[in-house]
């Protein structure tokens, strides 16, 4: 029982890391839900969660404020 926990564990993981390249803004949207499910967020925990998906903004720090060097 335990295995079938970190194996759910490790793709939501995996799905909230990845973008989401879905055709429509529908299966878009249907995508970041799964994700937003998988993770069993609630309240406004999932509507942030959905609303970055839905941008593409997986990193909650933000952008960088210096390249990285090289």
């Amino acid at each position: 029982m335990l295995r079938h926990a970190s194996v759910a564990a490790m793709l939501a993981a995996i799905l909230a890391a990845s973008p989401s390249y879905a055709v429509s803004s529908k299966a878009k949207e249907e995508t970041c839900k799964f994700g937003a499910d998988a993770q069993q967020l609630k309240g406004p925990e999932r509507a942030k969660f959905i609303k970055n998906c839905m941008a593409n903004r997986d990193d909650p720090r933000g952008p960088a404020s210096e390249p990285a060097p090289k």
